[in-house]
């Protein structure tokens, strides 16, 4: 199943203020959860670690997400991190943790007519809304 067209849960509220909008996994990321019903909250933005040279770009971005409380829904960030391992888009994380997902992808860019190509890094951290600190 890949991710298209998106409809959600209407009663979500999405916040995107703090995201420059870069990283292509990122907004597949984005896409995918969108669609879990149990989803009340979703915010991305950019984290302070993205920079560019000449030989690579990293990118690094952060996901917030708030899901229905359990009297309501037994969504999990592991439930989610299910649901994601399941689409051919995403897959497993390479991390997880009771209130954190961690994806990294790489790709090799060539822009055309440069004989110079550059990697390009992307980060993305999924965090639940409510999980303990991760300054502890």
């Amino acid at each position: 199943m890949a991710v298209g067209a998106v409809c959600y849960h209407r009663a979500m509220e999405f916040d995107d203020s703090g995201w420059s909008g870069e990283g292509t996994f990122t907004q597949v990321l984005v896409d995918a959860l969108k669609l879990l019903p149990s989803l009340r909250f979703l915010k991305v933005e950019d984290a302070p670690a993205s920079r560019a040279d000449g030989s690579f770009s990293f990118i690094s971005n952060e996901i917030y997400l708030a899901l229905d409380p359990p009297e309501r829904s037994s969504t999990t960030i592991a439930s989610v991190a299910d649901f994601l391992e399941r689409l051919p888009d995403i897959g497993a994380p390479d991390y997880a943790d009771d209130g954190m997902l961690q994806y990294l992808r790489t790709e090799r860019i060539v822009p055309p007519y440069q004989t110079r190509g550059y990697k390009l890094i992307e980060l993305v951290r999924v965090y639940q809304a409510g999980s303990a600190s991760r300054s502890a």
